[in-house]
């Protein structure tokens, strides 16, 4: 305590306020002072205590500070701070304590915030700042009649700095917020305009050739589904859970066709809620919608591996057609691992090896696990080779 030097509060040059933090008692090593429920303040230079009437107020420099440390709180008990400090400096100015046999202080935390505060403290030990004040000679000489820069010093003027910054803060998220909700405004006006649009294509198919009416929906499908299948439009449950199918089934088709027959569920959910803009779709309302394809008789199906890994495939690619392509591949190349058949087909690494371990469950292929990983080969036992 005795490192400690009487202070107004006025800023050095240079000096900026980095964290202050109420409810603060210090201690003297290990024993309490009457320095309770104040407030401590971390500059760029220097470490602070002020009372909560602002009447008190001291502090010391951090070139004085050897290290900082946690103290481990006991049960019940607030955390604490310590912190070492080197012997005092040589005519030092008055403090609050003359001398002390300790060469540490200790900061109890009543209303939390050690953390950030530890940290803080840490950071402008560890940048030293206070080595880095520009010397009188160094500044900028100054420009006659030009106007003097204002400059808060004290408690008063980190006071008016902290208050700037909360206000700065808010005006952001306000904008933000007017961002979002001119986002979302937009979004609708898109909706209602692909809305629009498709209905006058249905009006005026007469006038339209059909191949300028495919190119056009094939825009508007950029833009994405237009009128999205949601609970507030088509209610809850089974008739939901219906409709969406129906639309999921009228989207998927074309895509499932230019992957091979086959699109894992998760490639499956990023694209329908990529599509669906800010009506995004859960996990379960998909799993649940892709169950119904077989009930409504549409052209898809959901199929789940023996691996856990769940896919909608088409009704018109049956499971021994993909099964025969994957023996004529495997007779072709002589040996195959999932990323090598992911390349050669197009489709995800996880539903190649599903392929292929669905070919190995029917006979049609081998595996061999080594350290270079998993490979399949044609089954030979089962289908010799002739000679």
């Amino acid at each position: 305590m005795d490192r400690f030097e009487w202070s107004n509060g006025a800023l050095l040059p240079g000096e900026n306020h980095s964290k202050q933090q109420p409810g603060i008692r210090l201690f003297d090593g290990p024993d309490k002072t009457a320095f309770d429920k104040g407030v401590a303040i971390v500059t760029t230079h220097r470490l602070f205590w002020r009372d909560a009437q602002q009447s008190t107020m001291f502090g010391l420099p951090l070139a004085q500070v050897v290290y900082a440390e946690e103290v481990p709180d006991g049960r019940g008990k607030s955390p604490k701070i310590a912190v070492h400090l080197h012997a005092p400096r040589p005519g030092k100015t008055p403090g609050p304590v003359m001398s002390t046999v300790h060469s540490y202080i200790q900061m109890t935390f009543r209303e939390g915030g050690e953390t950030d505060f530890f940290r803080c403290l840490t950071e402008e030990l560890s940048r030293k700042r206070w080595e880095m004040t520009p010397s009188p000679s160094r500044t900028a000489p100054r420009v006659p009649g030009a106007k003097p820069k204002q400059i808060h010093a004290g408690i008063v003027g980190i006071e008016r700095k902290l208050d700037a910054k909360m206000k700065q803060t808010d005006q952001n998220i306000s904008k933000a917020f007017e961002d979002l909700d001119k986002l979302m405004e937009k979004a609708k006006e898109m909706v209602n305009l692909t809305k629009t649009i498709a209905n006058k294509i249905k009006d005026k198919q007469g006038e339209i050739t059909e191949d300028e009416t495919v190119q056009f929906k094939s825009y508007l499908l950029s833009l994405g589904i237009a009128n999205p299948v949601t609970r507030e439009t088509h209610g809850t449950g089974l008739k939901y859970h219906n409709e969406l199918a129906k639309q999921l089934a009228d989207v998927l088709v074309t895509p499932i066709e230019e992957s091979g027959g086959m699109m894992a569920l998760t490639d499956i959910y990023c694209r329908i809620n990529r599509a669906r803009g800010m009506e995004l779709l859960s996990p379960d309302d998909l799993v649940d919608a892709c169950r119904q394809f077989e009930r409504l008789k549409l052209p898809l199906r959901l199929r789940e591996f023996s691996s856990g890994v769940m896919v909608v495939e088409l009704l018109s690619r049956g499971e021994e057609e993909a099964i025969k392509h994957i023996a004529v591949l495997l007779t072709e190349k002589g040996s195959l691992t999932a990323d090598e058949l992911s390349q050669n087909i197009g489709i995800s690494v996880t539903l190649a090896k599903a392929r292929l371990m669905t070919a190995e469950e029917t006979g049609e292929a081998c595996r061999d696990e080594s350290v270079e990983g998993l490979r399949f080969y044609p089954n030979m036992f089962l289908n010799p080779p002739t000679r």
